[in-house]
């Protein structure tokens, strides 16, 4: 269960780091249509990075683990809303739930309690 948890926070670390960094105009204007401010945005892509840097770092110093997957999971859970505010089509709301899912499974493992 340890290394699937493991491939489960890379493929959540380098998803959200790809879509922050590389798609960061697509980012921008989701928010915009979300009506979220251009701060909140920031600060939202900032802890995102931060906590996928310490999914990373937790595959080596696992008691790290759960405390980031939950936030993510958070964040994540705040996306869903985000696309159901604006009533966007199912095919926008699967990334964010399955990095939910994800998020929510990699807590699980690195709590014990999966």
């Amino acid at each position: 269960m340890q290394t699937t948890s493991m491939y489960a926070q890379l493929i959540i670390a380098i998803s959200v780091t790809y879509v922050w960094i590389f798609r960061y105009d697509n980012i921008v204007k989701e928010f915009k249509q979300y009506g979220i401010p251009d701060l909140l945005r920031n600060m939202v892509g900032a802890a995102k990075i931060a906590l996928s840097t310490l999914l990373i770092t937790g595959i080596w110093y696992t008691a790290l683990v759960p405390l980031p997957a939950l936030l993510m999971a958070g964040l994540m859970l705040c996306a869903q809303a985000a696309h159901l505010k604006v009533r966007n089509p199912w095919q926008k709301f699967v990334p964010s739930l399955l990095l939910l899912m994800l998020s929510l499974f990699v807590a699980g493992v690195g709590s014990g309690v999966i």
